[in-house]
């Protein structure tokens, strides 16, 4: 049975960008939920489960079914949004807890020794076509156990954009003063609509497909959902009802989508209504025509989601080793497509023990000085007849220089 996954995600979601607030950003609460749904197979995670700071709270639905929905996804990529995870860990901190939970996890997670930070940002680079260079987290001595999902995309539209002035963002835009031109949608290919949202109330939507990937089978495609609010509606409010639409956008009546002709002509600061007498093959003789104007845009993120489920997701693979998480993101919006990808790592560390004082000896052999060579003979049975036994012994007064055979 496939599990639902718009709605834990889309809880996630709220959680991952209230952590961030309203600057500008990009994310993807999608790479962070994958690594924790990861490790919802661990003995532990029904530990706390009930509590919304559980595992299970942050994955918004029961960890085995987290667990297996992350392995479908993972087991069967989809050819627009290429997907990668890896588990690494130090052999000398390894138990039979962690091996036993490795073997379970999806086919398509790579596991392995953990690498340098060297082999951790060639892995971003090579997950993500080089859109995200470096691994999000610098490893330490302290890292035992190390999680990494990747996202990315590049894709281009099945339509391109039109171009128009900056103006046509309106004149209450902040934005039409500042920016030159915008992206326009074509005539045909694109999709815009108004609809009515219990969080953020109307809202303007925009649309934009994918061109198909030429192997990637039937029903496999990427759009990318533009909503706008009134602009005193909290960015919490927009992104759930943003969530809310994505999850219907290719609807052939998406859900709350508004009649023109319930709404008064005018100008607001989401849309300007107007009407005109056309020739129309509409049944009643009423046709709706939609447009949009958006800016290109782009954005390059980091957020620290350590508290978003990874100390509890640590804790449940191996308690003691404290938490700490990383997400980087890049995405750009333009005329002729889009593209975007996400690293998301994460990391088991021990705890360092407490302060104190610590004295260190140098000790230095600057003046003659006597050595012994000395047998050591440990069998079975105990020490053997050479243990302890002197063999060589002498007395140093003139040393050698370290010769360039040595040295090099």
């Amino acid at each position: 049975m496939t599990t639902d996954l718009h709605a834990p995600l889309a809880r996630y979601a709220a959680r991952l960008h209230a952590s961030v607030g309203d600057r500008h950003h990009v994310a993807s609460p999608l790479g962070a939920w994958l690594l924790l749904a990861l490790c919802a197979a661990a003995p532990d995670t029904a530990a706390g489960s009930h509590r919304e700071d559980g595992l299970a709270g942050f994955l918004g639905t029961d960890p085995a079914a987290a667990a297996r929905a992350a392995a479908a996804l993972l087991d069967a990529p989809h050819p627009l949004v290429p997907s990668a995870t890896a588990v690494w860990h130090r052999p000398d901190a390894d138990t039979a807890g962690l091996a036993a939970w490795r073997a379970a996890l999806p086919r398509a997670t790579a596991t392995g020794e953990l690498p340098d930070q060297a082999g951790l940002d060639a892995w971003a680079r090579e997950h993500t076509a080089g859109l995200v260079e470096r691994f999000p987290l610098t490893v330490s001595p302290q890292v035992v156990l190390a999680l990494a999902s990747a996202l990315a995309t590049r894709v281009s539209w099945a339509q391109p954009f039109d171009v128009a002035p900056a103006s046509a963002l309106g004149p209450a835009s902040p934005w039409a003063g500042r920016l030159t031109r915008v992206l326009r949608t074509p005539a045909h290919g694109h999709r815009a609509w108004i609809a009515a949202t219990p969080e953020a109330g109307d809202v303007a939507v925009h649309t934009a497909a994918a061109r198909p990937a030429p192997d990637g089978g039937d029903g496999a495609g990427l759009s990318v959902v533009s909503v706008a609010a009134a602009p005193d509606v909290v960015p919490a409010d927009v992104l759930a009802a943003a969530y809310r639409i994505a999850a219907g956008a290719d609807a052939a009546e998406p859900a709350g989508r508004r009649s023109l002709f319930d709404l008064p002509l005018g100008e607001t600061p989401l849309w300007t209504l107007r009407e005109e007498v056309v020739h129309t093959h509409a049944r009643d003789g009423r046709e709706e025509r939609h447009a949009a104007v958006l800016p290109r845009w782009s954005a390059r993120s980091e957020h620290d989601v350590s508290e978003l489920g990874f100390r509890a997701a640590v804790a449940a693979l191996a308690p003691g080793l404290r938490a700490e998480a990383r997400q980087a993101t890049v995405a750009s919006y333009t005329r002729y497509g889009f593209e975007a990808a996400a690293v998301t790592g994460a990391f088991g560390l021990v705890s360092l023990p407490p302060e104190g004082v610590a004295r260190t000896a140098e000790l230095r052999f600057g003046h003659p000085y006597a050595v012994v060579a000395v047998a050591t003979d440990r069998r079975a049975g105990g020490a053997g007849p050479w243990h302890g036994v002197p063999v060589f012994s002498g007395w140093v007064s003139e040393p050698d220089d370290l010769p360039d055979s040595e040295a090099a």
